[in-house]
């Protein structure tokens, strides 16, 4: 994998056996698809360190510690700060891997391409696969800002590709039983408040990682259906008690196993810094749920 967070010119391996969530026969496969993650980790916890060696009075004067959650905590702040100490604790959105099951086709499968794939319900699959996935509903909505403007400006005709596991942990495309399904996977162009809404369902929790949704950023529609230059690929992460909650209804059975032996802090991709990429969370496994999360680019 290249340094860079996410290219489309990097290959992944591709294979149509990858089961996340199915039992202890498919480790072998999740560490192989944790590989992709620690090269991107490894350059973000250099940079980190870099930055505290010589930085440590613009870091202190910026407050722009990601662990300690002021850039979060000033941003959304009810006090009334003024636009130019938002602009101050505005940071571009944390870069994260793709991952081996993005659907991009940087390492295969291409859903980006497919008739029908720009929508709001991604919960069927779309050409001539028929799966419907299932879930406690869940309606995401991310608003795409622009870090320049200090996060103030909406980015309006941007386009985000979403994706995420199933509620069993298998990614279409790629996992057991759904390589002919593409569900769960979708493109749409921001509005005038720079928002995309999905619906869709909650995720499951797989074997070595935190319940997330992956997320591409696009400057354009055109970019985004033609799979090419992202602006930032990152993740979306969802807090523990509704995790806890959604857990134990039918059918997520295996993600409470799997939920309880991690951690926010030992996650793989969020333990050095999640508070930008925490969803807020609003609703109940009755109504569904809502996640929303602002996008700076």
């Amino acid at each position: 994998m290249s340094d860079t967070p996410h290219s489309h010119s990097h290959s992944h391996s591709h294979s149509h056996s990858l089961g996340h969530g199915h039992g202890h026969d498919h480790d072998d496969e999740f560490d192989r698809g944790l590989s992709y993650d620690l090269p991107v980790l490894a350059r973000r916890r250099m940079i980190r360190l870099l930055a505290g060696a010589s930085m440590v009075p613009l870091v202190a004067a910026c407050s722009s510690d990601e662990s300690g959650g002021t850039s979060a905590a000033s941003s959304s702040s009810p006090s009334g700060s003024s636009a130019s100490s938002a602009g101050a604790d505005c940071e571009t959105i944390p870069s994260e891997t793709a991952g081996p099951y993005p659907g991009d086709g940087s390492n295969g499968p291409d859903v980006l391409r497919e008739s029908g794939v720009v929508r709001r319900d991604i919960t069927r699959s779309i050409g001539s696969a028929n799966g419907v996935a299932e879930g406690v509903p869940l309606t995401v909505t991310l608003t795409v800002v622009a870090t320049e403007s200090g996060c103030e400006t909406p980015k309006k005709g941007a386009a985000v590709y979403l994706w995420h596991c199933d509620r069993e942990g298998r990614y279409s495309l790629y996992s057991d039983g759904v390589t002919d399904e593409n569900y769960l996977r979708g493109v749409q162009e921001t509005d005038a408040k720079g928002q995309v809404t999905f619906t869709s369902v909650f995720p499951g929790c797989y074997t070595g990682r935190w319940p997330h949704i992956h997320f591409e950023v696009y400057d354009s529609l055109d970019d985004a259906t033609a799979a090419q230059d992202s602006v930032v690929t990152s993740q979306l992460a969802f807090p523990k008690d509704v995790c806890d909650t959604v857990y134990a209804t039918d059918g997520y059975s295996q993600s409470v196993t799997h939920l309880s032996e991690l951690s926010l802090e030992t996650d793989g991709i969020f333990s050095d810094g999640y508070d930008q990429q925490l969803a807020t969370m609003k609703g109940s496994v009755e109504k569904g749920y809502t996640a929303t999360l602002t996008v700076p680019v």
